[in-house]
């Protein structure tokens, strides 16, 4: 069967899946950790708790409703759920992904918002704020990550990790990749002893900002 033949539900559990695995295969995650999910109508799909992704399949779908409870399937959702809900709830996500990226949790214990090293910060609405830590799973945690991607469409969860969404699941795993790939970034540049990166003023994105409306092909 085509992912054309699929109903919506299964062609986005696959995307969900794929996704995830693709979080691990590209070192966004170890183990078990982060998670990723995507919404159809009224349904939440979400990975489950504690299942490797390479053994997720199509058994192994989990729906929730807004409010979180579940509707479709017989595993756990992820401890994460508070996380994705609030996102779902409070913009116009379609997909959401959560990740354990190195550099990205590395930089969230060092400053409360991504110094403006490069361009691509636009990419995700402008500089990217930290949000105070909270332990995992908990409503504090996701009230903070609001707080921290007010007009953003990613953020950094301070000691822990990233949370990017968007329109689609390849668009919300890009910005993750964009934000890990920023935070390496400043890592790198301000490492070398007695220099300091040059920074973007706050005209300078807002500039690439206005660029990036026209980027790409027009439809």
């Amino acid at each position: 069967m085509t992912d054309q033949q699929l109903d919506p539900i299964e062609r986005a559990w696959a995307g969900v899946v794929a996704t995830a695995r693709r979080t691990a295969a590209e070192g966004l995650v170890v183990g078990t950790s982060g998670n990723v999910s995507a919404r159809v109508g009224d349904t939440i799909l979400v990975t489950p708790s504690g299942v490797p992704y390479e053994r997720l399949g199509p058994k192994d779908l989990v729906g929730v409703d807004p409010e979180g409870n579940r509707v479709l399937g017989d595993l756990v959702p992820t401890s994460e759920l508070p996380l994705h809900l609030a996102v779902y709830r409070n913009s116009d996500a379609a997909a959401v992904v959560h990740t354990h990226a190195v550099h990205a949790t590395a930089v969230s214990t060092l400053v409360r918002e991504v110094p403006p090293i490069h361009y691509a910060a636009a990419l995700l609405g402008g500089p990217v704020r930290v949000a105070a830590y909270a332990r995992y799973g908990t409503d504090e945690l996701a009230e903070n990550m609001l707080a921290a991607l007010r007009d953003r469409t990613g953020c950094l969860l301070g000691n822990h990790g990233t949370v990017t969404y968007g329109t689609t699941l390849d668009e919300a795993y890009d910005r993750t990749a964009q934000l890990e790939w920023l935070c390496r970034l400043w890592l790198a540049a301000s490492s070398v002893p007695g220099l300091s990166p040059n920074l973007l003023s706050p005209a300078q994105l807002h500039d690439v900002s206005e660029a990036l409306k026209g980027y790409g092909q027009q439809r």
